[in-house]
């Protein structure tokens, strides 16, 4: 029997604001524990909470980014549960009227393709504490400078079939969310992760399976992984003559597997109800108006520019659109340089191969975007050639020089035009390889193509590397003719 996999997503964006959803705390990465959690992010009593005005904005810019409705009221509920990480009690949420309603994310498949996901809503709700098991010997501390941080919790319609469209959906929420600004989407901070609800039915059966959910994974990688673990996983259970119950599981990356954690809750389990303290919320058009006119470029917008106006295959523009990042880099290395398919090539080339080894962002990139704009420059002008190109890129990575222009002068790596100067260098060459010369002279004229790399070797060595290969090419050809 043919299966087929059923999955969305509950993304949790953490947003950019530099104080909490109902409070004044700072929402910082890295405090000490328990000391940006104030009177009423701890529930004490007789604190109000007070809505935080930009957390709305960044709602109502996500919800405008993927064409969502977007409401004119909307209401904070109550999520009623007792955990040791929620000192109220209860998570301040929206569960009945949601402030992003209906919309859709494009996504990019592996082969090219696109693929349309379904989002069913966006809501605003407060993060709780975290709990700490690690370093306390058999006890559990509690760390409560999360709680009451903002969050945006996207919600897909089950539209995903696989762990890699999982994946590619969730990376386009990344993009943006980073693009709009309203999220750093750090996902090892803790910035942003997913709840992947997964299922699998009968291929061409409508209903759907019974879902297991599983909890917090922080990574792309995770989610395929998990996903994976878990799709084989129900379908052996089915097989074997089981039932899939529904449950909350965890993923466990050392172990790549995923675990029972406990049965799932439904939704009347939490007693929803509407918020007391907090009014609901009511957006003006004049308001929304004015956050769309002020949307930047999105990935979609950009990648399509990139293809149309730069001229860049759909795979280029897509890689470098990936990221609010990598686009800026490769557009102000491309306004320095002019030309957009050799900033392209070597924002994708030697600056990501030495990105990935050394395991660095862009942003921490050694070289900046001006320096390689500059360096390419070089190229295109035929100061230097290719390989002295690489040379000088290495050398701005390791901090040798501010500039191309300067590790070019310092190095003597200009490069050799002058035709009398690069005959020269031919002429001694040939005048010392009499056998591969002879060689050449007896070969068959189709072969000899192949046997001219041995001379241009000789005469980049001779240049140190800095003449020009193409006049090198066509002027060792005419000499060494002229002598069959």
């Amino acid at each position: 029997m043919q299966w087929e996999t059923v999955i969305g997503l509950e993304v949790h964006v953490q947003l950019a604001t530099r104080s909490k959803i109902f409070s004044g705390a700072s929402t910082a990465f890295g405090a000490e524990p328990n000391t940006q959690a104030c009177a009423v992010d701890l529930g004490l009593p007789g604190v109000l909470p007070v809505l935080n005005e930009a957390a709305v904005a960044m709602a109502v810019q996500f919800g405008l980014a993927i064409h969502a409705e977007i409401p004119e009221i909307s209401v904070f509920d109550r999520k009623n549960y007792f955990y040791p990480d929620l000192p109220k009690g209860y998570q301040t949420s929206q569960m009945y009227h949601p402030i992003v309603g209906a919309g859709e994310v494009e996504i990019t498949l592996d082969d090219g393709s696109t693929k349309r996901i379904r989002v069913h809503h966006a809501h605003l709700e407060e993060d709780a504490g975290k709990s700490l098991h690690e370093d306390f010997h058999g006890m559990t501390g509690v760390d409560l400078n999360r709680a009451g941080t903002p969050l945006l919790e996207i919600v897909s319609e089950p539209d995903l079939r696989s762990a890699k469209e999982a994946a590619a959906y969730l990376k386009a929420i990344h993009s943006i969310v980073t693009y709009l600004g309203i999220s750093d989407g750090n996902m090892a901070e803790g910035s942003m992760r997913c709840d992947v609800n997964v299922s699998v039915r009968p291929r061409g059966q409508e209903a759907y399976g019974t879902r297991a959910e599983i909890k917090n994974v922080n990574s792309f990688r995770f989610v395929e992984r998990a996903i994976a673990f878990e799709v084989e996983r129900q379908v052996e259970l089915i097989e074997d003559g089981g039932k899939v119950v529904q449950e909350t599981r965890l993923f466990d990356p050392d172990r790549d597997e995923t675990r029972s954690m406990r049965t799932k809750e439904e939704a009347n389990d939490y007693r929803y109800f509407p918020c007391p303290d907090l009014l609901p919320v009511v957006l003006d058009q004049a308001y929304v108006d004015h956050l769309r006119s002020n949307l930047p470029e999105l990935p979609a917008e950009k990648r399509a520019r990139f293809e149309q106006e730069l001229g860049l295959s759909a795979y280029d523009a897509s890689l470098l659109s990936a990221t609010r990042e990598m686009a800026d880099f490769f557009e102000e290395a491309k306004n320095v340089c002019g030309d957009a398919k050799q900033a392209a090539n070597w924002v994708q080339g030697e600056l990501s191969g030495a990105l990935n080894r050394e395991s660095l962002p862009i942003a921490d990139s050694p070289v900046s975007a001006r320096q390689l704009g500059e360096l390419i420059a070089r190229v295109i002008d035929d100061t230097i050639n290719g390989k002295a190109a690489k040379q000088v890129f290495q050398a701005l990575w390791n901090g040798q020089g501010a500039s191309a222009d300067d590790i070019i002068e310092a190095q003597g790596l200009k490069q050799v035009t002058d035709s009398g100067a690069i005959e020269s260098m031919i002429d001694q060459v040939i005048a010392e390889s009499p056998g591969q010369v002879a060689q050449y002279r007896d070969a068959e004229p189709d072969k000899r193509g192949k046997m001219i790399g041995y001379f241009v070797g000789q005469v980049m060595k001779a240049s140190r590397g800095t003449a020009n290969p193409q006049q090198v090419n066509q002027l060792l050809k005419e000499k060494l003719d002229a002598l069959c």
